[in-house]
């Protein structure tokens, strides 16, 4: 099937197969690499991008559900330079291995978004359905508080 899909802000106009999975074709057609496959069952959340500024679990999502749609991968979430939650993420040492990494600051971009003011609770109820084995969450949670209400949070 052809799909047009914007990704990062770069068009593609592809043929794909219509079992596809959006998480490899970010990383395999559009060369995203900074989306991790994580469990391939959603249930991580190592996969989430932003599909039309909402966040979803790429592994979740058909190429072909993405056709028309803006895709922004945590690649083009900066426009080149370092995103507020990346910055806030490297201050308060929120990532040991980094695998979850991507994924929860794709998270966050959408809870920002919703919510730029978001309570300790807040900020763990919408990061619920990413998971961390390392870091125990403590310091994610603080550089999405750290990062809420700077300049340029949501994408």
């Amino acid at each position: 099937m052809k799909i047009t899909v914007n990704v990062d802000d770069v068009r593609y106009d592809d043929d794909v197969e219509p079992r596809l999975l959006l998480v490899h074709y970010l990383r395999e057609q559009a060369g995203r690499t900074g989306t991790p496959i994580g469990c391939d069952t959603s249930n991580c959340g190592a996969c989430t991008v932003l599909m039309n500024g909402v966040s979803v679990k790429s592994c979740s999502v058909l190429a072909v559900q993405a056709d028309g749609t803006e895709i922004t991968t945590i690649q083009g979430l900066g426009n080149g330079t370092a995103h507020p939650l990346q910055d806030a993420f490297h201050e308060e040492h929120a990532l040991q291995c980094g695998y979850c990494t991507p994924g929860m600051i794709m998270a966050a971009v959408d809870l920002l978004r919703d919510n730029p003011n978001p309570t300790e609770q807040e900020v763990r109820d919408g990061l619920e359905g990413n998971l961390c084995r390392c870091t125990g969450y403590q310091n994610i949670v603080r550089a999405v508080l750290k990062a809420a209400g700077r300049a340029g949070v949501t994408a």
